[in-house]
């Protein structure tokens, strides 16, 4: 349970004032250059992602709540270039791109010489890890360990993080697609089962199917979630964000539907003005969709915000010890 103001503070920062997160992602990196570059992706140079980024950053920062980044091509170079408004919040990603293969499961790697205090130095609101996941595979407990570390380092700053479970096909029976789609649902609400308790903040997941399982996850997450875009084309995002809303989801932390339309669009300044109109459109429709249906984030730990960490007079005497502690504690101290 969030008891900390320093988190609350932060995700208040990443949401609207009815504490809806309306998203938007941005820190692609291996897919983004083979979006930009299918042939040869490996010709794509670092100042290109950059101008992508901020291009991305400049036309849909300032029509959502937060964005997130990634601390090489795009986080520190939105900030200085003032492509990201002073009232968007900021999530930086922690994890390399790509992960390492082990007997047909994938671990996720955090960037070397990258921290969640670095994030927090750096001015952002929270930290997001990508974590592939498979509750049926031995790489399982090596990836929330992954997750318990991170959200011991998170908390200790009082950063929110948002782990980003993705689940995948495993290579026996499974890589036809018929097998695996038939169990992805049951593997989403899995992940969200295993992850969500493990100290994170937001959990920001795949859908899972149908309203009817949204409504599981719904009951199974004991933290606020978000729908992420996997990829699908905008309309069916959009109806998922409405079903994920309707079903207790607080909002939505969506990328390529959003966005990578626009990046088939050579000509720099059509691409420019097609982000500015059609995108930024996209991403204020989402948040209706979210404003109208959605839960504010808060609202998985009571009833109003400041029910969530009670303080009085005497709150700041154990904040430095991990935490709001009850007033009766605070009393007998």
């Amino acid at each position: 349970m969030i008891s900390t103001v320093g988190k609350i503070r932060h995700l208040q920062q990443l949401a609207d004032e009815r504490g809806i997160l309306a998203m938007c992602a941005m820190d692609h990196r291996g897919s983004l250059l083979r979006m930009l570059d299918p042939d040869h992706p490996e010709r794509v140079t670092a100042a290109a992602l950059t101008a992508v980024k901020l291009e991305l950053a400049e036309a849909l920062a300032p029509v959502s709540t937060a964005v997130l980044l990634d601390p090489i091509y795009g986080a520190a170079q939105a900030v200085v270039s003032g492509a990201l408004p002073a009232r968007t919040g900021l999530i930086v990603s922690l994890e390399e791109t790509g992960y390492s293969a082990d007997a047909g499961g994938r671990v996720t790697r955090l960037l070397p010489e990258w921290s969640a205090a670095k994030v927090k130095r750096m001015g952002a609101q929270a930290v997001k890890v990508l974590l592939y996941y498979r509750a049926d595979h031995p790489t399982a407990e090596r990836q929330r360990e992954v997750v318990r570390t991170v959200a011991a380092d998170a908390a200790a700053l009082d950063l929110p993080f948002v782990l980003e479970p993705l689940v995948y096909p495993l290579p026996d029976g499974e890589v036809s697609g018929a097998a695996y789609a038939a169990r992805k649902p049951e593997l989403v609400i899995r992940a969200a089962q295993d992850l969500a308790p493990l100290g994170i903040d937001v959990l920001k997941t795949e859908y899972p199917g149908d309203e009817a399982a949204c409504r599981r996850l719904d009951d199974i997450s004991p933290v606020p979630w978000v729908l992420l875009s996997a990829g699908v084309d905008f309309e069916t995002f959009a109806r998922q964000v409405e079903v994920a809303c309707r079903a207790g989801a607080s909002g939505f932390l969506g990328g390529r539907a959003i966005w990578e339309d626009g990046l088939r669009i050579a000509d720099a300044v059509d691409r420019r003005r097609w982000l500015r109109t059609v995108a930024a459109d996209r991403m204020r429709r989402l948040h209706e969709i979210a404003a109208r249906y959605g839960r504010p984030w808060w609202k998985k730990y009571g009833d109003t915000l400041d029910a969530v960490a009670p303080v009085d007079e005497r709150w700041y005497r154990g904040y430095a010890e991990g935490g709001l502690r009850p007033s009766s504690e605070l009393r007998r101290s």
